[in-house]
This record gives C-alpha cells, structure tokens and sequence, in this order.
C-alpha cells in the first residue's frame, strides 16, 4: 500500500511528534511505501503572525503542493496528524478533490475547542463543545490568553464548519479512546467515521527493575498537566519519599525551586524509558481530559503502576487497584495519601506493575496496532469508493 503521511510539527517536541514518527516507521517495517509531508512551527518567526493566522485559515500552497503530491506518487491513503497552524484543513480539500482517501488521527480537541484542550481556568471546560462559532473562548482568550490567537483559531473552525470540511472532506477519524470519540460526537462529528485506535510503543521495551525507589513524573509543566496539585502534595511527603520530574513548561520555575523535587529537565525517549524501568510508580496528576497519554502506555509497557486523575481518558486506561491507582483531580491530599500506601505497599504495587506489563502485551504492541490500523484503512478506501 502506498501511504502518505502528513504531520505540521510543534515547536516543542511532544508525543504527537514521537506517534508520527513510530508509525512512519511501523508502515515502513511491514512493507508499505511510506511517504511524508512535513512542516515544523519553526516557521512561524520567518512567516509572521498575519501569515501564520491566514495559513492556519487557508494555505493555498499546501494545496497546491498536495495536488502535486497525489499526482507524482499517486498514494491510497492520505494519513493526517497535525495539520495547525501551517498546513491547514486545505489538505484535505486538496486529497478529496484527487478521490482520495482521507484519514484524520484526533491527538487532541482542536476541532471542539480553541486552545484543543477542553481546558479553561483552571478546570474542565466544555462550554464550546456544540457551538459552531465559540465567542465565548474568543472573549476568554482560550488560545495563548490572547483575543487575536484565540479569533483566528476560532474563525478557522467556524469558516470550515460552514464549508463542511469536518463532515465532508475527512472519510476517517481515529480517536485515541471510547472517551474521547463520546466527546466528538458530541461535537458533531459523523459517528460512523470515528474509529478508535490507541497509541503503542515500538519497539517493545525491556520490563524494568523498579530498583530506584523514586517516583516519576514525565510530562508538560503546566497547569493543565497537574503540577500545582503534585508540587503541593509533595511539600507534605518530602523527605520520606523521592520525586524525579522530567519536562519543560511555564510551570519549571515553581519545580525547581522545590527541595523535594529532583528536576532533570527534557530527556530522550529511550531515557524516560531507563528511568520508568527504575521507577516504582509514575504520577499523572492531569487535570484535562488527555488524548491517550504516551507516558501511560510507556509506564505499562516497563511495568510501572500508575497513581492517576481519575478523569477523562485516565480514568479507562489506569485500572483502580489493578494497574495503578486513581486520585480525585486537583486533591493534593488525596494524591499524597495514595503515593503514601503505594510506598508502604510494595508486594501489591509490585502485583499492579506486573499487570500493567500485560495491560500493555494485550492491547498496546505495535503488531495489534499495525493489525487496528490496516482494518481502518481498509474501511476507509470503502467509504471513500461510496462517496465517488
């Protein structure tokens, strides 16, 4: 199968960056053509804002280049992941007017919300979710806290609802999870073209040892990612208990200048791999819904229980008492009391690592994977033959 993948780059690396990637190389490994089209966020200082905003709306030179595309490597699908702000939805109209299929993976809520996260203030936000032009995140400044950002992006949502970009020009969705489809559907997306698959980690890490005697937090340092709940609940369980955080954000100050903490910055992905296996939990206090978190599935994979939100997609992924634990989102205390049992309780989290290993062998390796995403492919040449 010849396949075109197509992915716009953020300026920080994050795991929609690492999903493309791996399933680039996924396709290759099985034989496929695999073919991508990329652009990076770098751009923007050379584009400038008025340029950047008009792409996000319309890029007449993405399709353009896509019409070329089609036309020199002729592909049977056409596998978008990012596509904000510089490719733009104009890709899709590009591949649908060459019939072919088009294929739509939903990392996050861009197509619900301006700011894609379902996030504002502090707490959920689904004020949006069925409107079709979202005044109210434009007068909330929902994207970047700035009323131009937040217009431009919510001009481009309402300019291509209008036009029927969402329903007519994407023959395929792939949600990450049961929970996030629930919330695009709501959202008005055709619910008989999203199809769930999940994340997976390729190649297959070794189990670790869990030696380290530490806790671990992989992620984003910001708000929505819970680090004022995990910074405030490790005030009351510093010095007893050891806290390593990897990432960048807004919020590395307010990390740094914590004595119970042990910053160590952005680390490689075979690097977060290494300090999971030597992890005896990870903690992901998020406090948005998520996607499917990368870090999650990464955890199980090495046999690392998980202390999680019990919100959004992690309340379905972290099995209570099974694979990890769950905490009431925003609950510093509740947080500190569960990180407290699982140290005090090593033979039963030692019991949820095992299970989370295989939490990961039935449903996270990247040959199920390959097998959900082929069917989906599969399905989606279908529908688009019945569309022409």
């Amino acid at each position: 199968m010849k396949i075109l993948l197509v992915h716009n780059y953020y300026q920080q690396a994050g795991g929609e960056d690492q999903v493309f990637k791996e399933e680039f190389n996924l396709l290759q490994k099985y034989g496929h053509e695999v073919f991508t089209y990329r652009v990076n966020n770098d751009d923007i200082n050379r584009l400038g804002k008025i340029r950047t905003s008009l792409y996000s709306i319309w890029n007449k030179d993405t399709y353009r280049k896509f019409t070329d595309l089609i036309d020199n490597i002729n592909p049977d699908i056409v596998h978008f992941h990012n596509t904000f702000p510089l490719i733009s939805p104009s890709g899709y109209w590009a591949v649908n007017a060459k019939g072919k299929t088009v294929i739509q993976t939903l990392h996050n809520y861009r197509l619900l919300c301006l700011n894609a996260l379902l996030f504002n203030k502090g707490g959920i936000c689904e004020d949006c979710i069925s409107k079709n032009l979202r005044l109210k995140g434009v007068f909330q400044q929902c994207y970047r806290d700035s009323f131009m950002a937040s217009s431009v992006v919510a001009v481009m949502q309402f300019i291509h609802g209008l036009m029927q970009t969402w329903t007519q020009k994407v023959d395929t969705y792939i949600a990450l999870t049961e929970f996030a489809r629930t919330k695009f559907i709501a959202g008005g997306l055709p619910s008989e073209r999203i199809e769930v698959k999940p994340n997976f980690i390729y190649p297959v890490p070794v189990a670790g040892t869990h030696g380290g005697g530490y806790a671990l937090f992989v992620g984003r340092l910001s708000v929505e990612k819970g680090i004022d709940t995990l910074v405030t609940a490790w005030r009351t369980l510093n010095p007893r208990y050891s806290l390593k955080i990897v990432g960048d954000g807004p919020l590395v100050e307010k990390v740094k200048i914590n004595p119970g903490i042990e910053y160590l910055g952005r680390k490689e992905p075979n690097e977060v791999l290494e300090l999971l296996g030597d992890a005896s939990l990870l903690i992901f206090p998020s406090e948005c819904y998520e996607g499917l978190p990368k870090t999650i599935i990464e955890a199980f994979a090495t046999g690392t229980p998980v202390i999680a939100s019990n919100l959004g997609s992690m309340a379905t992924l972290v099995n209570h008492g099974q694979t990890g634990l769950h905490f009431t989102p925003g609950d510093p205390d509740g947080l500190a009391a569960k990180v407290e049992w699982a140290f005090n309780n090593p033979d039963e989290m030692r019991r949820m690592g095992l299970n989370a290993r295989r939490e990961y062998e039935e449903k996270y390796t990247a040959q199920q994977n390959y097998k959900m995403l082929m069917n989906i492919y599969n399905r989606a040449i279908e529908r688009s033959k019945v569309k022409i």
